[in-house]
C-alpha cells in the first residue's frame, strides 16, 4: 500500500476547528460502547475469586481434590472462556463488515447473557460474546473519534474494564464475608451479576450511531454525513464536516485503489499480507502477545493463588488483597486515560510501564526463591511486605501502560479497508496467548514455582526491546495519515518512521501554503 496522496482536504487540526466538536457526544458514544469492556473486565475478575469460594470448592469437589486435580479443573474452567473468545473473534469480522459495528456489539451482549445463564456449561459461550465485543469496540470508538482526543476516548474502554474488574474482585470478597458457604447462593451471585453489564450494553447501544467510516466504505455517504454531523455536533452542511468527509473518502478510495476490488474472501485475507499492511500486523500482534506475557492475566484470573504464593493465607485475606490490587490498577488506568495517553504519548508509556513491571516480577521471583513461599508460609517480615508492595507496583506500572495501549495502538494503525479483519486477527492472537497463559499458570505454580515470576519478568524485558526498536509514536496522528508511519517505503525502526511522518506533514503543509498563495494570486489578478 503506497503512501496516501499529498494533496487532500485541509488539516482538521488548524485554527478553524469549531469548538462544538469537543462536546459531550463523543464521550457519550465511548461510554455507551464501553459497557462491552465491562463484560470482559467483570468476567476476568470474578472467576478466579469464585474458584476459591468455599461453596464452589465443595460443589465441585475441589475441597478434597489433589493439587494437580485442582490445577486441571481451574485451567479448564478459566481457559474455556478464552477458547470461546478466540473462535468468536475470528468470525466477528464477517458480522462487523456486513452488518456494521453497532449491531455486532449488541449481538455480543445478547450472546454473553445466554452464556451467563448457562454457566458453568456456558463458559465458552460467554467467551464467544466477549471475543466479539473485544474485537469491535476499539474499532468503533476510534472510527468515531477525533485524533486529538482519540486516545482518551478509546481508553474509556480500559477505564470501564478496570471498574468492572474491581467490582468482580470485591463481589467475591463480599459474598465470602457475608453469605453462608453452606448453600450455592454464595457463588451464584457473582455469576448472576454478569447480566448487568450485558444488559446495559444493549440498552445504551440501541440509540447510538453507526461508524461514519464504515458507512463510507459501504457507499452510504448520506448516512455517514448524518452520523458524522451528530457526533461532531455540527450541521451536515458545515465546512468542517465537508473537510472530514473528504478526508475519509480520499483515504478509503486510496486503499481500494491500492488493493483492488474485493472479489472473494481469499483476496480479502490476502490484503493483510500486502506491503504497508503486513508490517502493521506484525507490530500489532507483537504488542497484544507481549501484553499477555507480562503476566497480567495470570494475576487477574488467579490473584488469590498468587497472594497465597507470597504468604497470604485464608480465603478472605486473599480476596481482600486481590480487591486492593484491582483498585490500584483501576486508579493507574484512570490516570493514564485522563492525563497521560494524549500528553506523554503511547511509546514512552510502554517503555516506562514495562521497566516498572519487570522489576516487580523479578523481585517476586527472588523473594519466592529465598523465602520458599511456594513450599511453606513465610514470616510476615519486611521481605514479605515488600513482595505485597511489588504486586501493587506492578499493577500501577502495568495499568498506566500495557493495560490499554496495545488495544489503542492496534485500532489506530490498521488501514480502514482491512481494519475489522486486521483487528479480528490481532485479537485472535491476543486470545490465543491469553489462553496459553491462563491455562498454563496453575501448572507453572506447581511445577516451576518461583520460576513463574521469573518467566513473566523475562518476557517483559523482551517487550521493552520490542517497543524501543519498532513502536513509533502515534499521538495526535490522524487515522488517514498512518501511512506516513507504516507505509511500504517507510523504515521499520521507530525513530526513522517518526522522522518520515514529520517530513511528510511538513511537505504537505508547504504544498497547502503554496496552493493558498496561488489561489490568492488568481483572485487578486481577477
Amino acid at each position: 500500500m503506497r503512501n496516501p496522496p499529498a494533496v487532500r482536504a485541509s488539516s482538521l487540526q488548524g485554527e478553524d476547528v469549531p469548538h462544538e466538536i469537543y462536546g459531550f457526544r463523543p464521550y457519550l458514544l465511548a461510554m455507551s460502547a464501553s459497557w462491552a469492556s465491562a463484560i470482559y473486565g467483570y468476567d476476568s475478575a470474578f472467576i478466579g475469586g469464585t474458584l476459591s469460594l468455599p461453596s464452589f470448592q465443595r460443589t465441585y469437589g475441589l475441597d478434597t481434590a489433589s493439587d494437580s486435580a485442582k490445577a486441571n479443573l481451574s485451567s479448564n474452567i478459566v481457559s474455556t472462556f478464552q477458547g470461546g473468545a478466540f473462535f468468536r473473534c475470528a468470525s466477528s469480522f464477517l458480522v462487523a463488515e456486513r452488518f456494521g459495528r453497532r449491531p455486532t456489539l449488541i449481538l455480543a451482549a445478547i450472546i454473553f447473557s445466554i452464556g451467563a445463564a448457562l454457566q458453568m456449561i456456558g463458559r465458552a459461550l460467554t467467551g464467544w460474546g466477549v471475543g466479539s465485543s473485544a474485537m469491535i469496540l476499539p474499532i468503533y470508538v476510534s472510527e468515531c473519534s477525533l485524533a486529538l482526543i482519540r486516545g482518551r476516548l478509546v481508553r474509556t474502554f480500559e477505564v470501564m474494564l478496570q471498574a468492572a474488574l474491581v467490582c468482580g474482585f470485591w463481589v467475591n470478597y463480599g459474598v465470602n464475608k457475608n453469605i453462608s458457604p453452606e448453600g450455592s447462593m454464595q457463588w451464584h451471585i457473582p455469576v448472576a451479576i454478569q447480566f448487568v453489564p450485558a444488559g446495559l450494553l444493549v440498552i445504551f447501544m440501541i440509540p447510538m450511531i453507526e461508524s461514519p467510516r464504515w458507512l463510507v466504505s459501504k457507499g452510504k455517504l448520506q448516512d455517514a454525513r448524518k452520523n458524522l454531523s451528530w457526533v461532531r455536533s455540527l450541521p451536515q452542511d458545515h465546512a468542517y464536516i465537508d473537510r472530514e468527509m473528504s478526508m475519509i473518502e480520499v483515504a478509503i478510495e486510496h486503499e481500494v485503489s491500492s488493493t483492488g476490488q474485493r472479489e472473494n474472501w481469499r483476496q480479502i485475507f490476502s490484503e493483510l499480507f500486502q506491503p504497508g499492511v503486513r508490517g502493521r500486523m506484525v507490530l500489532s500482534c507483537g504488542l497484544v502477545s507481549f501484553q499477555n506475557f507480562t503476566g497480567i492475566n495470570a494475576i487477574n484470573y488467579y490473584c488469590p493463588t498468587i497472594f497465597r504464593s507470597i504468604g497470604f493465607t485464608g480465603t478472605s485475606v486473599g480476596l481482600l488483597a486481590t480487591g486492593i490490587f484491582g483498585i490500584v490498577k483501576m486508579a493507574a488506568t484512570m490516570l493514564y486515560a485522563a492525563f497521560l495517553v494524549d500528553k506523554l504519548g503511547r511509546r514512552p508509556l510502554l517503555l516506562i510501564g514495562a521497566v516498572g513491571s519487570s522489576i516487580a516480577m523479578f523481585y517476586l521471583a527472588g523473594y519466592s526463591k529465598i523465602s520458599g513461599s511456594f513450599e511453606h508460609i513465610p514470616p510476615r517480615d519486611a521481605g514479605a511486605k515488600t513482595a505485597v508492595a511489588m504486586v501493587y507496583i506492578y499493577a500501577l506500572f502495568y495499568g498506566m501502560s500495557w493495560n490499554g495501549i496495545p488495544w489503542l495502538f492496534t485500532s489506530e494503525i490498521i488501514p480502514n479497508l482491512v481494519r475489522t479483519l486486521g483487528m479480528s486477527f490481532c485479537i485472535c492472537i491476543q486470545w490465543v496467548t491469553q489462553f496459553i497463559v491462563v491455562y498454563s499458570l496453575p501448572h507453572m505454580v506447581i511445577g516451576i514455582t518461583y520460576g513463574t515470576f521469573l518467566f513473566f519478568g523475562t518476557c517483559t524485558v523482551f517487550a521493552i526491546v520490542f517497543a524501543w526498536l519498532f513502536i513509533p509514536e502515534t499521538k495526535g496522528v490522524q487515522l488517514e495519515d498512518m501511512d506516513l508511519l507504516f507505509g511500504p517505503d517507510v523504515p521499520i525502526l521507530a525513530s526513522q518512521a517518526r522522522d518520515n511522518y514529520v517530513q511528510g506533514i511538513a511537505a504537505r503543509a508547504l504544498d497547502e501554503r503554496e496552493d493558498s498563495k496561488m489561489k490568492a494570486a488568481e483572485i487578486e489578478h481577477v
